[in-house]
């Protein structure tokens, strides 16, 4: 069985980060590990509280799993600290870490930032330049970009951009009141100057805790399996359209998705 490893933060209801990361993984025909960045707490109406682990603690915890169990692909999610961020980048280094997938979590779909500048400056920097393929949303990428964002063909400039500056493939997604659920992929090789759309459909389901954490994680697993990245891409979009369309409803806030819906579950 092949094997994939997120790093990321925890949610206490199971709708996002790590959680989210580990059915999506496991509903995608792989086996799931995880490195902790940090606890929180929280449910679908928002966050209460975090605690995030120490540097040493998140070194040893990506050390114990990939020298016992070495992970086919690797997905990262929120780290709000630069020295968290340097961890996970010299870890990637150091053994040689593979089809790395970052879901690079900067700012809120409100637009605020969820991490500080300096932590910002520390992704750009150590972690970016080492990912097979980023996932931001407009509000992430338009940081990425220095600029707004405001139609489809400056996703595609904006995702060319980012593909230059960091050396890395990049799925833009859209959303966020631009597009319905279209992404574009630039996987940032020389023989490819348009890059590819990935078009879906709306689905009127208010409920979409951890969609982005889902998507990131799906990509990882399909990569894990050997897929190529654009066909990764596919299947984690086709994925994460029937985790919607299963219409799950959880929770008094934005509930999560039904991460099972591909598994049959027998009911009394």
């Amino acid at each position: 069985m092949k094997t994939a490893l997120t790093i990321a933060g925890s949610d206490s209801s199971g709708g996002a980060g790590i959680q989210a990361d580990i059915k999506t993984m496991t509903c995608n025909g792989i086996y799931a590990m995880s490195a902790i960045t940090a606890l929180t707490a929280q449910n679908t109406t928002g966050v209460t509280a975090i605690m995030e682990v120490s540097p040493e603690f998140l070194k040893e915890q990506i050390k114990d799993v990939v020298t016992d169990i070495f992970p086919d692909a690797v997905k990262t999610g929120m780290v709000s600290s630069s020295a968290l961020i340097k961890v996970i980048a010299q870890s990637i280094k150091e053994y040689g870490l593979k089809n790395i997938v970052v879901d690079p979590v900067m700012v809120a779909t409100s637009g605020a930032k969820l991490i500080s500048d300096e932590a910002i400056e520390t992704l750009k920097k150590e972690l970016l330049p080492l990912a097979t393929v980023i996932t931001p949303n407009i509000p992430e990428a338009e940081v990425l970009y220095g600029r707004k964002i405001s139609s489809e063909q400056e996703m595609e400039e904006a995702a060319q951009k980012i593909s230059a500056d960091f050396g890395c493939a990049v799925l833009l997604k859209g959303g966020h009141n631009l597009n319905d659920a279209n992404d574009f992929l630039y996987d940032g090789k020389s023989d490819s100057s348009s890059g590819t759309w990935f078009y879906g459909k709306k689905i009127n389901n208010p409920n979409t805790h951890g969609t982005g954490c889902t998507l990131s994680s799906a990509i990882a697993a399909n990569l894990a399996k050997g897929f190529t990245l654009s066909e990764s891409v596919k299947n984690a979009k086709d994925y994460i359209s029937g985790a919607l369309e299963a219409m799950l409803d959880l929770g008094h806030g934005s509930g999560p998705l039904a991460h099972n819906w591909n598994i049959n579950i027998k009911e009394k």
